[in-house]
Parts: C-alpha cells; structure tokens; sequence
C-alpha cells in the first residue's frame, strides 16, 4: 500500500565500521568511569562550598576517580592498538588491483621456469 509519503526512518550506511567489542566495552566502562568521577568532583566542589566535612573524603575520591578514569581511557587505547595488531585491517582489493598481482605472480614464475638453475649452469 503505497501512501506516496516518505518513510519515517530511512537506512544511511555508515562512514566507519563499528568499533570491535572488546574496544567497544573497554570505551563504554571508560565512559561510565569517567561520568562517575565527574560527578565525584561537583559533589567536592559543592561541599566544599558548603563547608560540609564530606568535602575532604569527596576530593580524595574524586583524586583516585581521576587516577582510575585515566586508567580506564587508557585501556581503551591499549586495547583498540592490540585489536589492530592481532586481527589487521580487513581489506578487500578491488578486482583491478586483484588481477595485477595475478599478471606480476604469472610473469615471476614464467621467469623462474626460463632462467636456468646454477645445478644446470655447473653441469654446462
């Protein structure tokens, strides 16, 4: 049943792959870490304001949120660099380029089966 509107939701195919899974979940903890640890230090900032006696503890937390948040992007670095260094870039060549690697493969063969062996030169 065509209505002639245009539909609601329309696919666009996405300029960059999505992240692998371990990257995506050391990227998601990293996130939520350093959320956590943004909201430790309002809640210093505002008890210090306050002269509340949580201020001290909360600028401590909010020390180690930052030490742990530094860690946790870091993870996210090391772990998108291992991704890449184990599984590579999943290229495919195009046809084109495909066929020239065949030509240049066939034309080094060729030249080995031409060119006589030193076993043949040294019986000559």
């Amino acid at each position: 049943m065509d209505t002639g509107r245009e539909p609601l939701w329309q696919e666009e195919p996405t300029a960059r792959p999505r992240m692998a899974d371990p990257v995506r979940t050391a990227a998601v903890r990293a996130v939520i870490i350093v959320a956590i640890t943004l909201i430790g230090a309002m809640v210093a900032f505002l008890c210090t304001l306050a002269g509340s006696w949580l201020a001290f503890p909360a600028v401590l937390g909010t020390v180690a949120g930052t030490v742990v948040a530094t860690w946790a992007v870091l993870d996210v670095w090391v772990t998108r660099q291992v991704w890449v260094q184990r599984h590579g870039v999943q290229s495919q060549p195009s046809s084109t380029a495909r066929e020239l690697r065949r030509e240049r493969r066939q034309e080094r063969r060729r030249q080995r089966r031409e060119r006589p062996s030193p076993a043949d030169r040294a019986a000559a």
